[in-house]
């Protein structure tokens, strides 16, 4: 089973495209008019091994809000309709991430229920004109749409930029683990038969 997906969402504030492929080898075209955000899409894919394109339109001469938000809507979709039923993975993924000064934890579960925890003391930081929170708009919408549980945190690191590239690689590596499949795992991995 070919586990890809293709979403696309159209509104007055936003205009996305979005196709991946769960089972590639970490190759990305991503331009969403955001340079570091491309940064960070272009991470996740190379670390997760996920194929990911991603061409957005938004209104960021408004804010970057609208655009960092909806992709996170569409990653999410997407990576739902590319994991059907869930059947035969892991489910569970984790990663403790170094990036130079700062230290990541990702923890999450692909068991149908959306949440997010979103711990990050420098989280009104900025990088260039882009603001951190908005980070945690975007996984919100993201665990939202797969219906995935994150957990997210910044253990230490003052660099901005380091404990950014901390979530995104971390999440990565652990949303990797997740959709693995498990060879002794022959349903859903759930005791309720279902996720």
């Amino acid at each position: 089973m070919q586990r890809k997906a293709s979403k696309s969402r159209n509104t007055r504030e936003t205009k996305i495209k979005l196709e991946l492929n769960l089972d590639g080898t970490g190759v990305s075209e991503i331009t969403t008019g955001i340079g570091f955000f491309d940064h960070m899409l272009e991470i996740f894919a190379r670390h997760s091994l996920i194929d990911l394109t991603v061409e957005a339109e938004g209104d960021i001469h408004v804010d970057y809000h609208h655009t960092v938000e909806d992709v996170g809507l569409v990653l999410g979709a997407a990576l739902n309709q590319a994991l059907g039923e869930r059947r035969g993975i892991r489910r569970y993924g984790f990663f403790l991430l170094p990036m130079d000064e700062a230290l990541c934890e990702v923890a999450l579960d692909l068991g149908g229920r959306p949440f997010l925890v979103f711990q990050c003391p420098i989280k009104h930081m900025k990088i260039r004109d882009f603001e951190v929170k908005l980070l945690e708009e975007f996984f919100r919408a993201l665990a939202v749409e797969a219906k995935m549980n994150i957990h997210l945190r910044q253990i230490y690191g003052d660099e901005a930029h380091h404990v950014c590239e901390g979530f995104f690689k971390g999440f990565a590596r652990a949303l990797r683990m997740a959709v693995e499949a498990d060879p002794r795992e022959l349903g859903i991995p759930s005791s309720k038969g279902v996720l």
